[in-house]
């Protein structure tokens, strides 16, 4: 059975993003990027070399089809991010945008003062928006009112692979927004991207577990598979907790009984 989903005007079917950094070499990213099944994978605008020409170009590994999604890492202001969105767009890397506003160089967490901001901004250009911001659903909702096609949570600071460290906050997030939520940031392994989307996640964004996974083309077709696992398990619904034992089978009628 079908279970696309979308954001604004984009229709997809893989619920997992990556991204395009850390890799060791640029075949071994293409190959991870190929292995995924992604439809869509980030670019970060600001540290792309723009005089780079045939393969030693990024942009010339990434495989034909996949949907570019520029993001404005290492930007600290809204006015930064604003002018990295717009110099995208110029370079003809399309409308659909990763917003990342930095607030502290160490964690790396989200400036959401600057974030909405800028969100507001670029939604009125015209942008299709996907901010990158913490698991506060009272951000999210402004966000949202700020004109965001989505919001992306993170699970844990980026690039620490600690997996989802406040599963209550997200289900809260997600009940209190209505555009889609994406985890981004924090996945370090199968489980964090199968746990994600058994929360309700409708996709999962991530780079650094699979780039630098001592052997990344097979941790990317481990992520693309728990995607799809904590997808079915999400819509399966799972069944009760409990706090002592039932049987799996009926007690009634036991032979010698």
């Amino acid at each position: 059975m079908a279970d696309g989903w979308s954001i604004g005007k984009y229709a997809f079917e893989s619920r997992l993003l990556v991204g395009t950094g850390k890799y060791p070499d640029f075949p071994t990213m293409q190959r991870a990027l190929v292995a995924s099944g992604a439809e869509v994978v980030t670019v970060a605008v600001r540290r792309l070399d723009l005089a780079a020409r045939g393969e030693a170009s990024l942009l010339e590994w990434i495989p034909k089809g996949m949907k570019l999604l520029p993001n404005t890492a290492a930007c600290y202001t809204a006015e930064e991010a604003i002018r990295t969105c717009r110099l995208a767009r110029e370079l003809e890397m399309g409308d659909l945008v990763k917003l990342e506003v930095i607030g502290d160089p160490r964690t790396l967490f989200p400036d959401t003062e600057e974030l909405v901001k800028a969100a507001r901004v670029l939604a009125r250009e015209g942008f299709t928006v996907l901010p990158y911001t913490n698991d506060d659903p009272v951000t999210a909702r402004k966000l949202e009112d700020a004109g965001c096609a989505a919001v992306m949570p993170l699970g844990a600071p980026i690039g620490s692979g600690l997996g989802i460290r406040n599963p209550y906050n997200l289900r809260i997030l997600m009940e209190s927004v209505k555009v889609p939520v994406l985890v981004d940031a924090g996945v370090g392994t199968a489980s964090d991207a199968a746990v994600a989307m058994e929360l309700g996640a409708v996709a999962v964004l991530m780079n650094t577990a699979i780039a630098s996974a001592r052997e990344p083309v097979l941790m990317a077709e481990a992520m693309r598979d728990a995607v799809q696992a904590g997808r079915k398990a999400f819509l399966a619904g799972r069944m009760p907790m409990k706090l002592h034992a039932a049987a799996s089978s009926p007690m009634t009628g036991l032979i010698g009984s």
